[in-house]
């Protein structure tokens, strides 16, 4: 049993749930079919578990080290990447005209999962390169790309974004990294930068770094943030490096988890002149840099995804080896021990594992293909729906899989009881690098300011009708199944109490109190996201068992005991949370600093 990939929930996801047929019919993939995209992932399992998933532990206890102003890391991590390079995986996201493999992004990102569940810290150069890439070609001039580009395609060179800094956190308007123009079009670029993921190391000969800069007299806050692309080594015309560009490692974070991935302080221009390259036009860098934070923000929910996945696999692995105890009638202490997966909690962690990790990694593959249908739309009312849902579902994509695949986690961890929270075992590492995607790339409380205060808004509502409308289809097609008519009534009279709170929260005539309780409300409508896809695994599961695959007969019950577990013991709690935000509840937004201690 791989304790980094279900294959046969990948496929099931993929053919049975999402449908992905449709995609492969299109001419745009006419190169893959089922069979080829079979042998990409047994390429790719292989790899991660023989070339990733054995030293993970060890580099986690062997963190990256700050070492007279270089990086100092364990060789492993560059055999590693050099391995997946020669595999041709850094291909996997790009186009066939950048020198790409032109895969459905759902397949790609299935790929990239594989590896982020075999070693997390080293899959994070590869994420991160891939989305500077691709934020490049969205939004860099020709000369640029055609500098910079085939040499992140191909895995030479890596990639990073550099948005925070010491002072402002997440705060983007209270940057001060300076952009000053020079006669030859080019940017002295000042500032440090803070928090900066594979920010250096020695792993390439080249970094590139997407930074945010203010240029001279720009407006005040975000409208006067541009983008610069600023290499570690400057590059010449013909794509060589040809020296230092003075980006200073001023020192390494030592984080809780990702310990493997190198987290930076960077000083621009410290020790002479660092050179950028503006990227797309002056005073748009924020709104040009989310064409990688959006990806990145899928990524990373994809990621907290996966990194549940591992700990639900290890320890149902467990569980079904490790005996212990007895059933709680049989009172003789001479007969033999059961498997710790015959006690009733452990079964309820276990399903609670799999209710959220499943229903996650649905939810990241559906957005994924809309990714894809974005790029296939035969019509722009079809691009415009799918770009709609993405925007609404991407805040919910990123948080919801950091906050319940992370409880994922911890219930793994309680499954292998004291074992659990030892380093011999990989499940509190998982705990804890999972634990970093609550905060990276928007925190919680971000995303829930972000969707209850403009996402269910944008375009006069039109993203949440827009989901509403996929919602209602499922619900209508599920409802002719007598054994899901229950669910699709509790679906629907949800979507029902989502729409009562909005109307609730629209009232409120203080918008610093409308949104006090946002996180909830993200968290709740997170819940109702995942009940629908949930019904729609169901459906594909009752599909597989009418078509009589009996040798699958304990998958497909499997996935429909937890489409009503779901329904069951989780989504009545967002019903709860939905209340809570209508009641525009103040218990907590008028308390002062001095009246937690009284000091």
């Amino acid at each position: 049993m791989s304790t980094i990939v279900n294959r046969r929930d990948l496929d099931f996801l993929l053919y049975e749930a999402l449908g992905i047929d449709e995609l492969l019919a299109n001419p745009r993939y006419s190169d893959y079919d089922r069979e080829s995209i079979t042998a990409i992932f047994d390429l790719s399992q292989t790899l991660a578990e023989e070339q990733f998933q054995p030293f993970a532990g060890y580099l986690d206890q062997n963190e990256p080290q700050y070492v007279d102003g270089k990086v100092q890391m364990i060789p492993e991590v560059k055999e590693a990447l050099n391995a997946y390079r020669e595999a041709g995986l850094f291909a996997t996201g790009y186009d066939a005209d950048l020198g790409g493999m032109q895969l459905p992004w759902v397949v790609h990102q299935s790929i990239s999962a594989i590896f982020t569940t075999a070693n997390t810290s080293v899959s994070n150069y590869v994420f991160l390169t891939q989305g500077a890439a691709n934020l490049l070609n969205a939004c860099g001039s020709q000369e640029l790309k055609d500098k910079y580009l085939p040499k992140m395609v191909s895995g030479d060179w890596f990639g990073t974004m550099c948005l925070s800094e010491p002072h402002a956190g997440s705060s983007l308007a209270d940057i001060r990294s300076k952009a000053t123009p020079q006669a030859d079009g080019s940017y002295k670029i000042t500032g440090t930068k803070m928090w900066i993921s594979g920010g250096d190391h020695e792993i390439t000969d080249n970094i590139v770094h997407m930074v945010l800069a203010k240029v001279p007299d720009s407006p005040a806050g975000v409208k006067g943030i541009s983008l610069f692309l600023v290499p570690k080594n400057r590059v010449d015309d013909n794509g060589d490096i040809i020296g230092s560009n003075n980006i200073a490692l001023a020192g390494l974070n030592h984080k809780m988890g990702h310990k493997g991935t190198t987290n930076c302080l960077l000083n621009f221009g410290e020790s002479g002149d660092t050179i950028g390259h503006l990227v797309g036009n002056v005073n748009e860098g924020l709104a040009n840099m989310f064409h990688m934070m959006n990806e990145a923000r899928i990524a990373v929910g994809m990621g907290a995804t996966v990194i549940g996945l591992g700990g639900y696999l290890y320890s149902l692995d467990y569980a079904r080896n490790r005996p212990q105890g007895r059933h709680l009638g049989n009172k003789d202490p001479e007969s033999p021990m059961v498997m710790i997966s015959e006690h009733a909690d452990v079964k309820r962690m276990l399903m609670t594992q799999k209710a959220f990790v499943e229903g996650a990694q649905a939810l990241l593959m559906y957005s994924a293909i809309l990714l894809d249908r974005q790029q296939l739309a035969d019509s722009e009312d079809e691009r415009v729906k799918a770009n709609l849902l993405l925007e609404l579902l991407t805040p919910i994509c990123k948080s919801w899989p950091s906050e319940f695949c992370l409880e994922a986690n911890k219930l793994a961890i309680q499954v292998l009881g004291g074992y659990g929270y030892t380093v011999e075992y990989p499940v509190e590492r998982y705990y804890r690098d999972n634990r970093l995607n609550h905060i990276h790339e928007g925190t919680h409380a971000i995303h829930g300011l972000d969707i209850l205060g403009r996402k269910v808004r944008i375009a006069n509502g039109a993203a949440l009708h827009a989901l509403r409308d996929e919602i209602m289809e499922t619900i209508t097609d599920c409802a002719q199944d007598a054994s899901l008519q229950a669910h699709c009534q509790q679906l629907g009279d949800a979507l029902k109490t989502v729409q009562l709170t909005l109307d609730a929260v629209s009232k409120c005539p203080d918008p610093s109190l409308a949104l006090a309780n946002a996180t909830l409300f993200l968290d709740a409508m997170g819940h109702v996201v995942i009940a629908w896809m949930w019904l729609q695994q169901a459906k594909a599961a009752q599909l597989g068992l009418a078509n009589g695959e009996g040798h699958d007969a304990a998958f497909y019950q499997g996935k429909l005991a937890a489409c009503r577990f779901f329904y069951r013991y989780e989504l009545p709690k967002a019903i709860e949370k939905f209340d809570l935000v209508a009641s525009l509840d103040d218990t907590c937004f008028n308390l002062s600093a001095e009246q937690f201690v009284g000091i």
